[in-house]
């Protein structure tokens, strides 16, 4: 730090210079407001929750999807749609014990929809799964 040393009646004068001293004190000031965290203020609010339907079309030992030749998904005999179905599959792997899945599309059908019937097993995490009526497609 400098220091200022001749005054006009021969005495030293002696003041120091506090420019260096407020330049550190002002890096530092701002590091310490970049460092404090940023407050989050949060409000809690209680959603409203959708209560599961209380009749399970969701069988506890087998079901059966099955899409026929026109393309039209069935689960247990009754038609879906595909969004119908990841909740049936959700449903389903949600029990204690996974129940059996059988795919039976039909010889007919297009395979876009069993690819997409498929992915949607699939990304369902489904291990127990069978293919049932593969005797309508014949041997080759």
């Amino acid at each position: 730090m400098a220091m200022a040393a001749a005054s006009e009646d021969g005495e030293p004068m002696m003041e120091m210079n506090t420019t260096p001293l407020i330049d550190v004190m002002l890096v530092l000031l701002i590091m310490f407001i970049i460092t404090i965290p940023i407050q989050t203020h949060a409000v809690k609010i209680d959603l409203p929750q959708n209560a599961p339907p209380t009749d399970s079309v969701v069988d506890p030992v087998k079901n059966k999807v099955a899409i026929d030749a026109g393309g039209t998904i069935t689960w247990n005999g009754s038609p879906i749609d595909l969004l119908t179905l990841r909740l049936y599959l959700k449903q389903s792997l949600s029990l204690p014990v996974e129940p059996e899945l059988q795919f039976q599309p039909d010889a007919q059908t297009r395979y876009v929809v069993v690819d997409q019937v498929l992915a949607e097993i699939k990304r369902a995490n489904v291990t127990k799964l069978g293919f049932v009526g593969n005797e309508q497609y014949g041997s080759f």
